[in-house]
């Protein structure tokens, strides 16, 4: 299973152990089941401070406990954690046997204060760029907390759980045998709904902090660049993000980052995070902005921002990086079925999809390459462009129509999703030449039709462009004096990493330049208080 690079690495890692683990296999006869054992017996030949053992009396076959000898303490695996999930395996290994995590000491605090019992299951597959950190996150939980249990399934090779529970996205995730939630979470996510009273703690916390030199609201490539150029200038600067990463967790492959041949979204978004963390930079996550209040007399001659947690931040700039999301169809029936049937993430989703029809909506770029991928996975795939020709570049079209189990179809208006309650089961469409209705029977939908800015907060606030984008000028200043934007949400005609990362900078400068201009920066003026 290992070759020789990738065991020397694992050894090494393994050399951190403190304490003694066993790994408790559940086998049957299956091929799957030699590849786990396999594996295990692999990891186990690594370390001194490793045993393996058999036990077939779990129910779910082949997995595997990570067992601390001696206690409570431990995770489990239904499969193999390859791919995607290898990292979710090492840190498993690690963490279960007593190496020290880096997460941050009250958010450990607060999950060991946990009280009541939490048995997690996490449906994940070895594709999905979002499953390890929800998978990391609850493993973590389950080695800080007895009170915790989690495994970690994968639902391509347990397809009869998945038909049965009804998991059509992954992750999924289930506490207690009920849907806790779906997608992406971190682990101040998963604590944020579990611990209740986490959201009032924090926004007391918020209410106290004092004004910022530069308020940034948003954590994606513009918020993190436009932080580090702030506090580079020795300024007090503040972070306020709904999902450090932003959009760029999503992003299952870079090839166009400048000198960086080859990465994947959540790597850079987790080196991203860590080189704001370098600075004298106050980050504040998990923090969704509700409104935008203008400097005036009546704010002190500081901009606003509302959270909806109920605290307010104060700052005499603003840089508004709030982003983009996926845009839905807008049509009956989207809402209902999203994550059982309906989705927007064909590397995650798609191994769910196996031997299924699905149909991929949006004929640019990143409709044509999903389809591409999935056409591998399941039985047929039927592409859907509102167009009358596709808008992908010509390399990925002919690849497309060089696959025997896909459909094209363009001059196409997708009108309603229909299902039988518990999952898709057709896609009405018209044909915006004949007028003709159509009824598309199939089990999954995944849509890919371009981003919507993050700015329905900001509507009557500031000039947005008919599209919701942040109007900017070449400086980044949007129509609000003090107030600056970057990135996806503005105006800026590509939506690329480099360019927002290019536009964060240039906002940073903006409001430097805007402060030295207008008013000596806070640190300024408590140097003079103090003299």
């Amino acid at each position: 299973m290992l070759d020789e690079t990738l065991k020397g690495q694992l050894q090494a890692y393994l050399q951190k152990l403190l304490q003694p683990i066993e790994l408790v296999a559940a086998l049957d006869d299956s091929a799957k089941s030699q590849e786990l054992d396999g594996l295990l017996h692999e990891i186990a030949a690594l370390s001194d401070k490793i045993t393996l053992r058999r036990d077939d009396s779990e129910t779910r076959k082949p997995s595997f406990a990570i067992n601390r000898v001696g206690t409570d303490i431990g995770v489990r695996f239904a499969g193999l954690p390859m791919g995607h999930e290898f990292t979710s395996l090492v840190l498993a290994l690690l963490q279960v046997g007593g190496h020290p995590s880096k997460t941050a000491a009250d958010v450990i605090e607060q999950v060991q204060n946990l009280d009541g019992e939490f048995r997690f299951e996490t449906y994940f597959s070895l594709s999905c760029q979002n499953c390890p950190d929800v998978v990391q996150a609850l493993n973590l939980m389950s080695v800080l907390n007895p009170n915790i249990q989690h495994v970690a399934i994968d639902g391509a090779l347990y397809q009869d759980e998945v038909e049965q529970r009804q998991v059509m996205s992954v992750p999924t995730v289930f506490l207690n045998g009920e849907v806790f939630d779906q997608g992406r979470m971190s682990l101040e996510q998963i604590l944020a709904k579990i611990d209740t009273g986490s959201s009032a703690r924090e926004a007391e916390k918020i209410k106290a902090k004092g004004a910022f030199d530069v308020l940034v609201i948003g954590g994606g490539p513009a918020g993190a660049a436009a932080a580090i150029y702030a506090a580079r200038k020795g300024i007090r600067t503040g972070v306020a993000a709904e999902r450090f990463g932003g959009q760029v967790l999503d992003t299952m492959s870079i090839e166009n980052f400048i000198s960086v041949d080859y990465t994947e979204g959540p790597k850079l978004g987790a080196a991203l995070e860590q080189h704001v963390k370098n600075y004298d930079v106050d980050i504040m996550n998990l923090q969704r902005a509700d409104s935008l209040v203008p400097a005036s007399d009546a704010t002190g001659g500081l901009v606003e921002v509302q959270l909806a947690n109920g605290a307010t931040l104060k700052s005499k700039t603003v840089i508004l990086s709030t982003g983009a999301r996926w845009r839905q169809m807008g049509v009956p029936g989207e809402d209902q079925y999203r994550n059982k049937g309906v989705a927007y993430c064909p590397h995650c989703d798609g191994p769910l999809f196996k031997g299924k029809r699905v149909a991929v909506i949006g004929g640019g770029n990143s409709g044509v390459e999903a389809a591409i991928d999935l056409a591998g996975i399941v039985a047929h795939v039927t592409l859907i462009e509102f167009d009358s020709k596709l808008r992908a570049d010509d390399v990925l079209q002919r690849k497309l129509r060089s696959l025997p189990n896909v459909d094209i179809i363009v001059s196409a208006l997708s009108t309603e999703v229909l299902g039988d309650g518990q999952k898709v089961s057709a896609l009405v469409y018209k044909d915006r030449v004949s007028e003709e209705m159509h009824t598309l029977e199939l089990e999954g939908i995944f849509v890919q039709i371009g981003l919507l800015p993050n700015t329905e907060w900001l509507k009557g606030t500031l000039e947005l462009s008919p599209r919701g984008e942040i109007v900017i000028d070449e400086r980044g200043q949007t129509s609000l004096p003090g107030v600056f934007a970057a990135g996806d949400a503005t105006t800026v005609p590509y939506k690329q990493i480099v360019i927002a990362m290019g536009a964060g900078s240039t906002a940073a400068l903006s409001a430097f330049d805007h402060l030295i201009r207008t008013s000596a920066p806070a640190a300024e003026v408590k140097k003079v208080a103090l003299a």
